[in-house]
């Protein structure tokens, strides 16, 4: 048999549990005996958590049907963490919110965000408690838009220049290298004095020359864009000097700046055929903004709901403030919760606002709270579970956990030791399972 934990009782429960029977069959201590076919690939340690992960299709069903971007707080929490793949395998883009009794657990928020694929993704609860922060995140990811614009000519241009006449002012070719005045000065004994002039041409030889006198007025003149572009592929071919070993040749950007000033040159075929640009990943040209192929974001879609996974902590909160009449005594409400559960409070009620504002939505799964529908698990809730927790032909699953599996039936005091665990303040973030 295998257990979950009753939280509430500090025991293992009877009711989340399941076991064989003697004729084979599968017996769930909430649910009665499972279908054969149902259970064939299905670890008997998920089973145990099979009313959880009902939840979590229960509160999905409640949702449209419309593909879109789903909200879920708790994404780490059993429940929660079921919402969040089933959401996932059924083409929603989601955002996650790891509450607080995991979010310490920086690896369990990289697991839970590197399950759901982009445009959406997953936070931590201290996050989504800044609600602007929270906000911008959900409207990046549901409209696709990441909030950047593309860079101008002129702006490159001018930064590139207001650089490169700091670097000639703090590395004229005067000194002997473009090195801070620092590293020349002699600091140590004077017996060594010799020794150190006598090396430091070839320790200078490592570093570029300094640069010519740059008249600003003849760089704002001189200098433009399209002899910036060119300036840039000179680059590309130093890079591909520096790959093949060739270095013989002198390279210093403020002189090739010099140059191009004195004598313009013209581009090449190459540089005017815009159109060739998009196919060079990873680069890009000053004259002509746009973004690589392939890197803009999608658009998860409208939010289409929001799953909120009662905590203790903000089931706590959420009746304190709800018996609270006044805005006065709600605010005392909030004064009196422990840290923690005034972060679960802001935190969800950032989720919550989100979906309301999209007119969507907002269930909770595992409790109820005040004012928000209750996704209670059906039969086919539990059907849709125990299908997406069935280990397919190759190795994959739409449903998994982290199960850290204590084996009772081999030392019996493994069970209090699971309950201890499990109840103890920030338990972690792996869902225990008690064997027998």
């Amino acid at each position: 048999s295998a257990h979950a934990i009753d939280l509430e009782k500090g025991q293992l429960s009877t009711l989340d549990s399941v076991a064989l029977s003697p004729s084979g069959s599968v017996v769930h201590g909430r649910y009665g005996e499972l279908p054969a076919d149902a259970v064939a690939g299905t670890p008997l340690e998920y089973l145990a958590l099979l009313r959880m992960a009902a939840e979590g299709a229960a509160g999905l069903a409640k949702v449209s049907k419309q593909q879109g971007t789903l909200l879920v707080y708790g994404a780490s929490q059993a429940n929660g963490f079921a919402a969040v793949q089933l959401a996932v395998s059924e083409g929603h883009a989601v955002v996650g919110v790891v509450d607080a009794q995991h979010s310490c657990h920086a690896d369990m928020v990289e697991y839970v965000k590197a399950m759901i694929p982009e445009p959406g993704t997953a936070v931590a609860e201290e996050y989504a408690m800044a609600k602007k922060n929270f906000a911008d995140l959900v409207s990046s990811v549901s409209t696709g838009n990441e909030g950047l614009s593309c860079y101008d000519a002129k702006e490159c241009l001018e930064d590139f220049k207001a650089n490169l006449l700091a670097y000639a002012e703090k590395y004229p070719d005067t000194m002997p290298a473009a090195v801070d005045a620092s590293k020349m000065k002699f600091l140590g004994m004077e017996k060594d004095k010799d020794q150190f002039r006598a090396n430091m041409e070839a320790y200078l030889a490592q570093f570029p020359p300094g640069s010519p006198p740059m008249d600003k007025q003849q760089l704002e003149t001189y200098f433009t864009s399209e002899q910036y572009e060119i300036f840039r592929t000179k680059f590309w071919e130093q890079t591909s000097s520096v790959i093949s070993g060739d270095e013989s040749h002198f390279f210093s950007p403020p002189h090739i700046v010099q140059d191009l000033m004195k004598t313009p040159e013209k581009k090449s075929d190459s540089l005017q055929d815009l159109a060739a640009f998009p196919k060079i990943p990873f680069s890009f040209t000053t004259v002509n903004n746009f973004y690589p192929a392939g890197t803009e974001q999608a658009a998860g879609g409208p939010v289409v709901g929001a799953i909120i996974s009662v905590t203790p902590n903000l089931k706590t909160a959420a009746e304190a403030v709800n018996k609270a009449k006044t805005l006065r005594e709600k605010a005392e409400a909030l004064q009196f919760l422990t840290t923690a559960q005034k972060d679960a409070f802001r935190a969800a009620s950032s989720v919550v606002a989100m979906a309301k504002e999209a007119g969507a939505p907002v269930i909770t799964v595992g409790g109820t709270l005040p004012g928000f529908e209750t996704a209670e698990p059906t039969d086919a809730d539990v059907q849709t579970a125990l299908s997406a927790m069935a280990i397919q032909d190759d190795g994959t699953t739409k449903l998994d956990y982290f199960v850290q599996a204590y084996r009772a039936g081999d030392f019996p005091f493994y069970a209090d030791y699971a309950v201890h665990r499990a109840t103890e303040v920030l338990a972690g973030p792996r869902q225990i399972v008690v064997t027998k």
